[in-house]
């Protein structure tokens, strides 16, 4: 079905879009920055299967703005034992979409599904003597040794999000995608409208009980929904984007593009802003498993000639309050961050110098697979100047044209690239889940059996470990500012540059909160 014959039947004619505004003004219109590939949130680290989970599904925990987490479904926790014995009770009231009542067998077995997929979540398991639920309300972890860190597990809000759903759901394998999507939260999902690639729709859920009190940011505080739908339009091209969002065809663009930011700004009927203080941070992901990559010789030879300014000027041009280049591992706005390292990816690039490096250290003309998902406009133009850069290099690039739902679906082969494997993508994170060493899913170095790209150093995770140890901030810092450099030598993967992508939405729209795109809070005025 054509994307205009798709609107049409669906009420929204392009002819009359103010009319058809005002007859719509409990409809939120989005455009996310690219397909919802996965409506299991388990099944892939995609940001809009995250927004799409967090409008779905609850969370024990939220984060607030200060990134600490809150409760949400839960009403409170005691902790006894030094430490070592959590009881969790939930607040009174909570229901399911499907009418049944939130139970704690329910959390339990939501938990233990998705920390057999979440790299924080499977160090909450390690440390885990057993999880429980008592009765109706009140689950329980007996830990093997004190873990404070533990709401902030549960309220993690990068990769896979630890979703409540019924036990009948949640006792699904892990690694099997849920065909039906039943949750908590302030949204049932209208899985019979689903067109992928094109259109996704939520409906408010009456039975959905908000928290009383609590900070309001991001996932944290009162859940209240003013819109009794929310429509989701899939739109690659950014100039038909932009085109519907003048005309009040579409309400709110998740990812503005930077060439037209002069244009929009100038519009009184929009509003654009950065909404994520914390912006993205670039990475570029070498296949450890597969040459040239599984050289360590050859991935530390790209270094001397990696330019994050070259990253950062693709994604969002050249104004500099847009990007910051010099970055490590951690989100500038993180107390881990540090200039530990740094010196190699900071002056002069020097290209020939790296090329002689790549030759001395084995390369042999082998092909380089570089993944380049043409429909997700903050990820492509990373993809390209990597291309670019190993072109330069004197490397035997093959740039691959995808859309992003076969990427996501490729980055998981480890066969070869002649056998649907790969060898190099870029991709972008929240700065807000390159906080600390527990949520860079990336920086993760247990080989095989862990994320795609599949690299290891066990340097790296006798760190991480000792990070989830340390007896305070100072000493976490240390051992940030040792992991930084550890990572820069292993390399799995390339930081790229610190990137602002500004959001744009209609001016009658009040309440967005800080972050990246939630659905509560916000009012058509």
């Amino acid at each position: 079905m054509l994307r205009r014959q798709f609107l049409a039947a669906a009420g929204m004619s392009l002819a009359a879009p103010r009319l058809v505004q005002a007859q719509n003004r409990r409809v939120l219109r989005f455009v996310p920055e690219s397909d919802l590939v996965a409506i299991d949130p388990l099944q892939t680290t995609n940001y809009p299967t995250r927004n799409h989970a967090q409008m779905v599904y609850d969370t024990l925990y939220g984060m607030n703005a200060q990134f600490r987490a809150e409760p949400q479904m839960v009403e409170g926790h005691v902790v006894e034992d030094e430490g070592r014995r959590w009881t969790l009770t939930l607040r009174e009231g909570l229901m399911f979409h499907d009418g049944s009542k939130v139970l704690a067998r329910d959390c339990v077995a939501s938990i233990k599904r998705w920390w057999a997929r979440e790299a924080f979540g499977m160090t909450l398991a390690a440390v885990t003597e057993e999880l429980a639920a008592l009765d109706d309300r009140r689950l329980r972890f007996r830990l093997k040794q004190p873990f404070p860190l533990l709401p902030e597990v549960l309220a993690k809000t990068g990769g896979p999000t630890c979703a409540m759903m019924p036990e009948r759901l949640a006792k699904t394998d892990p690694m099997v995608s849920l065909t039906e999507i039943v949750g908590s939260g302030p949204f049932r999902y209208l899985a019979g409208e689903r067109l992928q690639g094109v259109f996704n729709a939520y409906a408010k859920f009456e039975g959905y009980k908000p928290r009383e009190g609590g900070s309001s940011g991001w996932t944290s505080g009162p859940k209240i929904v003013h819109f009794d739908r929310v429509e989701w339009h899939t739109i690659p091209d950014t100039a038909t984007a932009v085109a519907a969002l003048q005309t009040g065809e579409q309400d709110w663009l998740s990812a503005a593009p930077t060439d037209m930011l002069p244009l929009m700004r100038r519009d009184r009927r929009l509003r654009v802003l950065v909404n994520d203080p914390t912006g993205f941070m670039g990475i570029m992901r070498p296949n450890h498993l597969q040459p040239p990559f599984d050289n360590p010789a050859i991935r530390r030879a790209l270094l001397k000639a990696l330019s994050q300014t070259d990253f950062a000027h693709a994604v969002v041009g050249t104004d500099p309050e847009l990007y910051r280049t010099g970055v490590g591992y951690f989100c500038p706005q993180s107390p881990m961050a540090s200039d530990a390292g740094l010196d190699i990816l900071k002056g002069p690039r020097d290209i020939e110098g790296a090329k002689r490096d790549i030759i001395a250290a084995g390369y042999k003309g082998e092909k380089v697979l570089v993944m380049a998902p043409a429909d997700a406009p903050t990820i492509h133009p990373l993809a390209l100047i990597a291309a670019d850069l190993l072109q330069k290099l004197g490397m035997n690039v093959d740039l691959v044209s995808l859309d992003l739902a076969t990427m996501v679906q490729r980055r998981n082969n480890k066969n070869p690239p002649d056998k649907g494997g790969w060898n190099l993508f870029c991709s972008a994170a929240s700065g807000s889940d390159l906080l600390t060493p527990a949520t860079i899913n990336y920086m993760r170095a247990d080989g095989e059996t862990g994320f795609y790209g599949w690299p290891k150093s066990e340097r790296i995770e006798q760190l991480r470990a000792a990070w989830f140890e340390a007896p305070d901030v100072a000493k976490q810092q240390a051992i940030c500012a040792e992991m930084q450099r550890q990572a820069l030598i292993d390399l799995p993967y390339y930081p790229l540059a610190q990137t602002m992508i500004a959001t744009a939405h209609s001016a009658s729209l009040t309440g967005l909160n800080p972050g990246f795109p939630t659905f509560w809070g916000i009012r058509r005025a």
